[in-house]
């Protein structure tokens, strides 16, 4: 993968997912990492992988770091207003898959910002979504 990526959480916990000794637990979710331009988290996917790691604060703080990073390829996306609004729009739209905020947000960066790659694990929910205005527009779920 050569292009951008929003990352989801699921996928993002994957990539930086270790063995113990050191190599990546799931190297098909590292290798997109590394091979992306550039890789977006939205604030409520830190938040959420916050959640899942707050028992390995070290990691934690080792990915706020490299987040905010200028010399890393991640980009931090602070959720904005019309990012919640219209993920709300997305979950209503798509009520039967029961979304959720966190994925509608996802949905609707990747939507404003035209990326449509997304790392994730939930495959369910991001191949059964379509955004764009007319919802026409499918996600390519990474790796």
């Amino acid at each position: 993968m050569k292009g951008a990526l929003i990352a989801d959480t699921g996928g993002l916990l994957r990539a930086l997912a270790r063995k113990p000794n050191g190599k990546p637990a799931w190297p098909d979710y590292t290798a997109a990492l590394v091979h992306a331009r550039s890789v977006i988290v939205p604030g409520a996917v830190l938040i959420e992988v916050d959640y899942f790691l707050r028992r390995e604060r070290v990691a934690m703080r080792k990915l706020v770091g490299e987040l905010f990073d200028p010399q890393t390829t991640y980009e931090y996306e602070p959720d904005q207003p019309r990012d919640i609004v219209r993920a709300l729009h997305i979950d209503a739209k798509f009520a039967d898959l029961g979304l959720g905020l966190t994925d509608g947000i996802v949905a609707a960066v990747a939507e404003r910002r035209r990326v449509h790659a997304i790392l994730t694990t939930d495959r369910r929910h991001f191949a059964a979504l379509r955004i764009g205005e007319h919802f026409d527009r499918s996600l390519s779920l990474v790796p």
